[in-house]
């Protein structure tokens, strides 16, 4: 449903909440989720640019979350990468549809309404806090063993 950049976007923001105070290398944060370093770069170029997070170049630099996850929603992630839009008239332009959408860009336009309620409803901290759900992520040992500058935390 979302291109491969937002999930990385996501998967990265989700792994910068779980260490808020932490700045975490690129190198790291790629193999954490598992996402090309250089894809990875870029979409962290996005995530900056869109104020979501801050880094530091150099030794010991890294990233970390712009603000505090409980104020970031996911569908700020999303846009900084791949903004969801509405339909309000028919995308091939036929003056005979204008703002009446046939079925297909009906039902598209509900999706992308039904994604902006849900994903502009949840933040970055409510992933990490459902009890009834694993951390994103992570499986249970790699719970225990996240890195940060290389070194095995938690």
């Amino acid at each position: 449903m979302f291109s491969q950049t937002t999930e990385y976007a996501l998967r990265a923001m989700a792994c910068l909440a779980m260490r808020p105070d932490h700045l975490t290398s690129a190198v790291t944060l790629a193999e954490q989720t598992k996402v090309p370093a250089n894809y990875l770069a870029k979409v962290l170029q996005q995530l900056a640019g869109a104020g979501l997070i801050d880094g530091r170049r150099g030794v010991g630099g890294g990233y970390k979350l712009a603000r505090r996850a409980d104020h970031i929603k996911l569908l700020d992630v999303i846009g900084a990468v791949a903004p969801v839009k509405r339909i309000e008239t028919c995308p091939l332009g036929l003056t005979n549809h204008g703002k009446n959408l046939c079925p297909l860009h009906r039902k598209t336009d509900m999706a992308a309404a039904a994604v902006i309620e849900i994903f502009g409803n949840t933040t970055l901290s409510d992933l990490l806090t459902d009890p009834e759900a694993p951390k994103p992520l992570c499986d249970t040992n790699a719970t225990q063993q996240l890195t940060v500058h290389g070194r095995i935390v938690g």
